[in-house]
């Protein structure tokens, strides 16, 4: 079996041999420009990493990696659009760089060629295979969208709970993680039970990855981290440390932290430091890592659960150790 750094390398070699067509030149160019700006890969490399865990090869899954990083990124586009997000990746997002009519037809096409990559598939495999896999990438990419809503929606709502975080983050981040690795074990024929274990194991890890992603946006080292801490805070996010504090506050701490968290006069560093503070009175940090571990280790017991010798899980394992230990 690969590791996980030579899927990696492998991949981003056999997405740089892919080729749209060159007119017109508008609407292809930003498709390869968002795509060679790189990335963790994380979505592919799992589903070729899932499909040679039950027996297949490289091969046999990579125009369905290429779909999934394809579709991947065209949500990146129409975020970036959505959030006016003038950076992707440290590089200028496709709308400030072309603009936003070019950017959402752009991401309008790579959803499609996303669908095209995916129907890549043997003919021994274009029947229920092939169906079975176009419903169930369907009701991923439905709930991708779902999850963006409502983390729109959380902008212009007061009072936002956990189980309503914890849920927009399953669609918006965690679905895909899992569907990438069905992908993968469908293309080896894994069994179904196997699939659906794979998938669980995906969708809670992503779930603790994002939970992790909120701790580390406040307590992270920046330069281990690749941004400065805070960033949450400034931009008035409702991220699991914010609402998970006003659950844990009395009335008056509450108050407190709604108003320093939106306060517009405080300096940037005031009111990271305050509502820092704040966290810490709560110990927030260690509720939010409780829960994160907790997904993480149902995410272990699901990976445990799938019917394959435990030498073939380590790749899986190791990665998503890997991602995991993250200085928090």
């Amino acid at each position: 079996m690969n590791s996980i750094k030579n899927l990696h390398i492998k991949f981003n070699e056999a997405l740089s041999l892919v080729e749209f067509s060159n007119r017109p030149i508008e609407l292809y160019e930003p498709i390869t420009y968002i795509l060679k700006l790189g990335g963790k890969r994380a979505r592919p490399v799992c589903t070729l990493a899932a499909c040679e865990m039950f027996g297949g090869s490289f091969n046999d899954s990579i125009n369905q990696a290429i779909a999934i990083e394809i579709f991947h990124n065209f949500t990146l586009v129409h975020d970036d659009i959505m959030d006016n997000a003038p950076l992707r990746r440290g590089s200028v997002t496709v709308h400030e760089k072309w603009n936003s009519n070019l950017a959402i037809l752009g991401g309008d096409a790579m959803m499609i060629l996303a669908y095209q990559y995916l129907q890549k598939i043997p003919k021994e495999l274009a029947g229920q295979t092939l169906q079975y896999m176009l419903a169930n990438f369907n009701r991923t990419a439905i709930k991708v969208c779902e999850g963006q809503q409502m983390d729109m929606n959380f902008e212009s709502t007061e009072s936002v709970s956990l189980d309503d975080y914890l849920a927009m983050i399953k669609r918006k981040t965690a679905v895909l993680l899992g569907e990438a690795l069905r992908v993968g074990a469908m293309m080896a024929g894994a069994q179904e039970e196997d699939q659906h274990l794979i998938y669980d194991f995906g969708k809670d890890f992503g779930i603790a990855f994002q939970i992790q992603d909120d701790i580390l946006d406040l307590y992270g080292d920046p330069e281990k981290f690749g941004k400065a801490c805070g960033g949450d805070i400034l931009a008035g996010k409702k991220s699991y440390l914010y609402i998970k504090a006003l659950e844990k506050a009395n009335t008056q701490t509450q108050e407190k932290l709604k108003e320093t968290y939106y306060s517009t006069s405080l300096s940037d560093a005031d009111k990271i430091s305050s509502v820092k503070a704040i966290f810490d009175e709560l110990n927030i940090k260690s509720l939010a890592k409780a829960e994160m571990n907790r997904y993480y280790l149902s995410a272990g017991v699901a990976l445990n659960s799938i019917d394959v010798e435990e030498s073939k899980k380590e790749t899986l394992k190791g990665f998503a150790q890997s991602l995991m230990v993250r200085e928090i």
